[in-house]
């Protein structure tokens, strides 16, 4: 099914009792203002400020190690993940909105509903 996508999302993920802290580290150490402290209002997530061309910065409070993942946004989140999986990929789980996924290489890394109002020069067309 035809379908787009583009990296959206560098997501720090941090295993630690409060974010805000960490929150400041990286806004501090990327030179990116906070944009979002708490951006659902539960302490979970944080969102830095970044351009419109850039990828989006966001830390998640998690019960993992801390660690680095990528999302990729489509407009058809399953196709993407189809077609993600014929190159070798495999789906971990779906979580609220999302497909939490592995690559080949052991990373995981999630296929998100599009984060961005329009998706603009950086996007891939799959056929």
């Amino acid at each position: 099914m035809p379908h787009h996508s583009r990296l959206s999302t560098f997501v720090l993920d941090c295993e630690v009792d409060d974010l805000t802290p960490h929150v400041e580290f990286w806004s501090r150490a990327l030179g990116k203002a906070v944009k979002a402290a708490d951006e659902d209002g539960d302490g979970r997530y944080a969102v830095l400020d970044t351009a419109d061309d850039e990828p989006i910065l966001l830390l998640q409070k998690v019960d993992h190690a801390s660690r680095i993942h990528l999302d990729i946004e489509a407009d058809d989140i399953d196709a993407e993940a189809d077609r993600l999986e014929a190159l070798g990929a495999r789906r971990i789980g779906f979580v609220k909105r999302w497909w939490v996924m592995e690559a080949p290489s052991g990373h995981r890394f999630c296929v998100v509903r599009p984060q961005r109002e329009t998706f603009g020069p950086h996007t891939n067309h799959w056929d």
